[in-house]
């Protein structure tokens, strides 16, 4: 199995298409692994031409856990409060060095890089620390760090901080009421969603990892201002039923960024269902070859 390596951690990675292609990097979500990518969502990129590389972040997947680490939310958020900086095991910009690091195993140079929910956190990182590294960048789903935008619906936010699931049919029951919670409205499909989550199941299950990945995203500030340094040809994709992260995230993340195009996808929730596939790849499509080479 290919592993990337960013110091002492292991990022396992796959790829579709031909390597000679433009590279698109895709970047998961919180506890999100690089199945949730399915493979006919990869192909179809591949048919447009693009080399994809998918990945699983640190603390899921196949990739390095973090089990020495017992998350410690509170004490983030404390530390926070206080205006000190919070001690956690890693944090957002650590993720888009691993990112880097899959990139440099796959041989790619520089690459198109398409992040969800968390891994738009991360790929705009990616376009503040590593631009060089970076064909251009599309934030799906995705919000700036910013505490005035982005925020998550009563509803939402309760079920995103409750007791985490303990065992297959717990995880799959809350895969189920997440999306019903703030998934896309007029596509949820309980055999398809039941099927996603007995397979992330079966491959992977670690909440912990989870926890912790909230801790690295708790642990930074706005990236607003260094947005605006930013020369990346970016496009900003954001459902206008996301009751998860509000659309105001992915608005002020395009306003931040000078140029950014943002897109509003009707009806669709905090998930991308098949039903917007197209449209996505058509737009993901058209941003890449506009971006200059």
């Amino acid at each position: 199995m290919p592993y990337a390596r960013n110091g002492d951690v292991e990022l396992y990675y796959e790829t579709f298409g031909d390597p000679s292609d433009p590279a698109l990097l895709l970047v998961n979500g919180l506890g999100s692994q690089c199945i949730n990518f399915s493979e006919p969502w990869c192909e179809k990129h591949v048919a447009e031409g693009f080399f994809v590389v998918r990945f699983d972040n640190r603390d899921v997947g196949l990739s390095t856990k973090f089990a020495h680490v017992t998350p410690d939310l509170a004490s983030v958020v404390k530390a926070r409060v206080e205006g000190r900086t919070p001690e956690v095991p890693y944090d957002v910009h650590d993720m888009a060095d691993d990112a880097i690091a899959v990139l440099d195993a796959a041989g790619v140079a520089r690459a198109h890089v398409m992040g969800f929910s968390m891994g738009g956190m991360i790929v705009q990182t990616m376009a503040i620390d590593h631009p060089d590294r970076l064909l251009s960048m599309t934030s799906v789903m995705s919000t700036t760090g910013d505490t005035d935008v982005g925020q998550s619906s009563p509803e939402a936010q309760q079920l995103f901080m409750a007791a985490p699931p303990t065992d297959r049919d717990s995880y799959v029951a809350r895969h189920l009421e997440a999306i019903r919670t703030w998934g896309s409205p007029a596509h949820y499909d309980d055999e398809r969603l039941r099927a996603n989550a007995t397979a992330a199941f079966d491959r992977c299950f670690e909440p912990a990892g989870q926890a912790r990945q909230v801790m690295a995203i708790a642990s930074g500030s706005s990236r607003t201002d260094a947005l605006r340094a930013v020369r990346v040809p970016t496009l900003v994709l954001h459902g206008s039923e996301d009751k998860l992260v509000d659309p105001s995230g992915g608005r002020r993340t395009a306003e931040a960024i000078p140029g950014a195009r943002f897109v509003l996808l009707d009806g669709m929730g905090h998930d991308y269902p098949p039903a917007y596939w197209d449209q996505i790849v058509a737009l993901v499509t058209e941003h890449a070859r506009r971006a200059p080479t």
